[in-house]
């Protein structure tokens, strides 16, 4: 298991966000241009004075961005009550080398599922649903990127349910399903999911109209958050002008559920609250 974004990924995010040229970052941190250059490329790790210069000028918790790119921080694995009864299934698919995760989230006593994301792979969500004798009530769509929504049209023509994505991100659909399949959900609207409910959370930043999608089950609860959060780190905000509101839909939303929620990403590993609470640079 390793982190979807290294230093240099978040760097860039944080600069790209704010507005800032690499020569101003250079200086702000008080750094030469060159090294700055060569850090945003990857060419190799910064010590730990040069995390803290470019931290304090970017804005980022300097403990962990050192915890993350010096000490070889990981989230903890999975929590287990999460795969009992087959509660949460990943899909994971490639687009371009580059893995992308969607579920599966079944409510045990009905077989009732909602689809989070298509995972960029239509046919083994399908083939899943098929095999486990699921009924799709719905697809859940964190944002519109193709990554997250792509073969959209297959899964609508065997199974012809509600799709919910937020508005502002219709233009971003690879295909748009028709009218009368999407629902633009409210913040705080609830879904209900056979003897279970889902409770849609407004989370722009990413994208104009990102969603996350949380669970709360018998005092647990887990949330699905698509690119909004990832462990260590968050999606690229597009347009570079929504991260202020990219970082309040972290701080203030995901990060303000629960400490135990568990968190499932459209990259890289599942993480908790609490613990990027205590490790995420943008927190």
């Amino acid at each position: 298991m390793s982190l979807e974004d290294e230093f240099c990924d978040i760097i860039k995010k944080a600069r790209f966000g704010q507005g800032l040229g690499i020569e101003t970052l250079a200086e702000l941190a008080e750094m030469e241009q060159a090294d700055v250059e060569h850090l945003e490329k990857g060419h190799r790790p910064p010590t730990k004075s040069e995390i803290h210069g470019i931290s304090q000028a970017l804005h980022l918790r300097v403990g962990p961005l050192v915890n993350l790119t010096l000490d070889g921080w990981l989230p903890q694995p999975q929590p287990e009550w999460t795969t009992e009864h087959d509660l949460v299934q990943t899909i994971t698919g490639d687009i371009g080398g580059y893995e992308v995760k969607g579920y599966l989230l079944t409510d045990p006593a009905t077989n009732q599922a909602l689809m989070i994301d298509t995972g960029y792979n239509a046919k083994l969500m399908l083939t899943s649903i098929t095999q486990r004798e699921l009924t799709l009530i719905g697809v859940c769509l964190t944002h519109g990127h193709t990554d997250h929504a792509g073969g959209l049209e297959e899964v609508l023509a065997q199974w012809p349910v509600p799709v919910y994505l937020g508005n502002g991100d219709f233009d971003l659909l690879p295909w748009r399903p028709p009218d009368a399949s999407i629902k633009i959900p409210a913040d705080h609207q609830m879904i209900a999911l056979g003897e279970l409910t889902v409770e849609c959370l407004a989370t722009p930043g990413h994208t104009p109209g990102g969603f996350c999608y949380l669970l709360s089950l018998k005092g647990q609860s887990l949330c699905f958050v698509g690119d909004t959060l990832f462990s260590g780190s968050v999606g690229r905000s597009n347009p570079f002008s929504l991260y202020p509101q990219h970082l309040q839909s972290v701080r203030h939303t995901l990060l303000h559920l629960p400490k135990d929620t568990a968190l499932f990403p459209g990259h890289g590993p599942s993480t908790t609250v609490v613990e990027e609470q205590a490790h995420n640079p943008f927190a």
